[in-house]
């Protein structure tokens, strides 16, 4: 006698009842990027509907998707200025630390993630301070990153999220939140975090893109399994409280392992390398965009992530919305 699976498939509320895993717009942070001026919304050159917008025009689409159920961002900035060391970043009055104040005066219920780190910010495009042409000093980024981080903190961040790579991030920040009064301030680890060449039209989009040299000596190496589960573990141990993967749709084996090794939280960053191959794909008709889109959603929740960090978080909420009337 064989099993007849296609009995729970029969019709669509069957279908809906038996369905195992779920995304929900409470499951999505949408990445954000701010830079000076006003009345400013420049779509990028290559992801399509993803912009740079003022701070005027970030309120604005903070309260469009709002009306969509969407209330977690991230927020990247990409300033006029730039500097060996990222000055800008450390500033009480940068870009950064006007956006958040600004978001949490008119939505102070909005979840405000700050990306933590240096590229933008730099005149090299690294993620942190340099000891020579190509090498970033590590414990001279951790010193820079802490100040970086009560910045973000006193300017109203809902969680930081330091993306640089840097061995000890964890430890660091932890240590300088919770000695000025910050101890309740969560810290998502960007904690394996790849080597990608996924990332190239996000460095387009934020200006972060190296000088010269590559960022090979402090990412991660896109062949390595067991040193990306041990890194993520290793952020746990030093009080990361969410941990993450990025790239997503080409690691999702590294999900999964991490998922089966530890009980914390779990986010994947959707980047923009991803976002683009579907968007361009989609415009030249070549997929069904909105299936696949969901579909890829999807199959990170399925791998084991409870957080998504994805461009695609307005419109598939969009999408739910149009789908409920």
């Amino acid at each position: 006698m064989f099993k007849r699976f296609r009995r729970l498939r029969i019709n669509e509320t069957l279908r809906d009842l038996t369905r195992e895993t779920h995304v929900l717009p409470s499951d999505l942070i949408y990445p954000l990027f701010v830079r000076e001026g006003e009345n400013i919304k420049v779509e990028s050159s290559v992801m399509p509907g993803v912009f740079q917008m003022s701070i005027d025009m970030i309120l604005e689409e903070c309260r469009y998707i709002r009306t969509l159920g969407l209330n977690s961002i991230i927020l990247f900035a990409i300033p006029d200025v730039k500097d060996s060391v990222g000055s800008e970043c450390l500033c009480e009055n940068s870009i950064i630390s006007r956006t958040i104040q600004a978001i949490k005066k008119e939505f102070p219920d909005m979840f405000v993630v700050t990306d933590l780190c240096f590229c933008e910010y730099t005149d090299h495009g690294h993620c942190g301070v340099l000891s020579d042409k190509d090498t970033v000093d590590n414990d001279a980024t951790l010193e820079l990153s802490a100040v970086q981080a009560l910045v973000h903190a006193k300017a109203g961040a809902d969680m930081i999220a330091p993306s640089g790579m840097m061995d000890g991030i964890i430890q660091t920040l932890r240590n300088a939140l919770d000695t000025n009064g910050y101890e309740n301030l969560p810290i998502m680890a960007y904690s394996t975090k790849f080597a990608s060449g996924y990332y190239g039209p996000f460095a387009n989009l934020a200006q972060s893109a190296p000088k010269h040299g590559n960022r090979n000596m402090y990412q991660m190496d896109p062949a390595n399994r067991l040193e990306a589960i041990e890194e993520s573990l290793e952020d746990e141990k030093q009080g990361a409280d969410i941990l993450m993967v990025k790239p997503a749709l080409p690691y999702l084996d590294i999900v999964r392992d991490i998922r089966n090794n530890t009980n914390l939280p779990l986010a994947v960053y959707n980047v923009s390398g991803e976002y683009a191959m579907l968007k361009n794909a989609g415009i030249q008709g070549l997929i069904d965009y909105d299936t696949v889109m969901c579909e890829t959603l999807l199959s990170f929740k399925r791998a084991g992530a409870g957080i998504i960090i994805t461009y695609h978080a307005k419109e598939y909420c969009e999408l739910l919305k149009r789908d409920a009337k």
